[in-house]
């Protein structure tokens, strides 16, 4: 799968000057150096365009195109470069417990596990507004910190639950057993989430993007600007404050979304 991935092209992506050595210094780095430069956004989907999974594809929008994508787009991409400069990297899939009871959530979530020496670390890149900008150790309520982010592991039967603490809240973010899964797994699961009709993705606009100060959230018309310990809430009036939006967090330059439908703005649908 590596073969065909343009090393060189991704870290001028990320703005990567940095060591390439499989240990955890480098982890960290590359993690939030991705994070820093590629977006967690779902524009294609509610474009009604193909979210692909192929090494191809995403080098094309994500790298190339300089745009966004969501978990499967981040951690499929992030696992092939991991894979090679000699990390391992593991793929696994979780059920999303934000918003509803484990029994009720399907396996719509990727992540990464990565082993250094005796540790395991829990990469998760495309988690949106609370995915973890660094690696998360898998040991039970070890927490792992960067600016006001707070992110753990926690033990729950046969289950790991990702723990995130946000604006004085503990919230169980995701669960999964850390079963081994396969490229079919995703892409089953990307097609689910990207076309089935009662899928967020498909009625919302998710969005994030780490600042140099803080980080910028967009769930359809309300966004966040976030600057050190502040905060700055606002309501998008149009699709074309939409758009200069885009231009001036997400550095995107996407003229569609002036025609974009979303089902839960009905106004915009």
């Amino acid at each position: 799968m590596t073969a065909d991935l343009d090393l060189d092209a991704y870290f001028e992506r990320i703005g990567w000057t940095g060591a390439t050595t499989p240990v955890f210094d480098t982890l960290a780095q590359l993690v939030r150096a991705h994070m820093a430069a590629i977006p967690f956004e779902n524009l294609d989907v509610l474009l009604g365009r193909t979210v692909r999974l192929d090494l191809e594809g995403l080098q094309a929008k994500l790298v190339r195109g300089r745009r966004g994508g969501y978990c499967f787009e981040h951690s499929t991409l992030l696992a092939a470069v991991l894979e090679c400069i000699g990390f391992r990297p593991i793929r696994h899939s979780a059920r999303v417990t934000m918003a509803g009871a484990r029994t009720a959530a399907p396996r719509t979530h990727m992540f990464l596990t990565v082993q250094l020496d005796d540790k395991t670390f829990v990469v998760d890149a495309g988690f949106g507004s609370l995915a973890p900008a660094f690696p998360v150790p898998l040991l039970d309520g070890e927490a792992a910190h960067a600016a006001d982010e707070t992110h753990w592991m926690a033990r729950d039967g046969h289950f790991w639950v990702l723990r995130a603490q946000s604006d004085g809240k503990t919230i169980d973010a995701w669960a999964s057993t850390l079963e081994h899964d396969n490229p079919v797994d995703f892409e089953m699961a990307n097609h689910f989430v990207s076309t089935y009709p009662e899928s967020p993705f498909v009625n919302r606009i998710l969005m994030r993007a780490l600042t140099r100060d803080g980080r910028v959230t967009v769930m359809n018309r309300d966004v966040t600007v976030r600057r050190g310990t502040e905060s700055q809430a606002s309501q998008l009036p149009d699709r074309a404050a939409l758009r200069s939006l885009l231009r001036e967090h997400f550095r995107i330059d996407l003229p569609e979304v002036e025609r974009l439908r979303v089902p839960s703005i009905p106004e915009w649908a």
